[in-house]
């Protein structure tokens, strides 16, 4: 959705929580970013919120309270009743949320190395690089 919203970024930025699947020790996020990243030729940059300050989360604010108005006094019996009334919240001042199911089966315990985690190519920023940097693709060597 956004390279046709904002159009002349140069490159993603994305902030996530501190902890959870997306944290920012999760190893199985960074070797993941680093695959689509190099998919994509571009570089990502990462900032994490820190521990404990997801309430922080600007979407989360602009989001959730009117999702939680549109499915006020509403069984939430199904995961596709959950998505519907996501998805149909809208606001006044235009704000719309879009939603999808993702019916992929993801596979459990994968295990990430000391091994790929060395060649993961990760500039830290200066300030809390464990919380702030930016992944890089990786640099393919060709023999001729």
């Amino acid at each position: 959705m956004g390279c046709f919203r904002y159009h002349g970024a140069i490159r993603p930025l994305i902030t996530a929580d501190g902890g959870g699947s997306n944290g920012y020790r999760i190893r199985l996020w960074k070797s993941e970013i680093q695959f689509l990243v190099n998919e994509l030729g571009i570089t990502i940059s990462v900032c994490h919120f820190p521990p404990g300050t997801s309430k922080w989360n600007k979407i989360e604010h602009q989001m959730f309270s009117f999702m939680s108005k549109n499915w006020r006094g509403r069984p939430l019996d199904s995961l596709g009743t959950i998505v519907n009334l996501i998805s149909n919240t809208k606001t006044k001042k235009g704000l719309k949320i879009k939603s999808d199911i993702d019916d992929t089966q993801y596979e459990k315990g994968i295990k990430v190395g000391d091994d790929v985690m060395a060649q993961l190519n990760i500039e830290r920023a200066s300030f809390h690089g464990e919380w702030n940097y930016k992944i890089k693709p990786q640099v393919v060597m060709h023999i001729a």
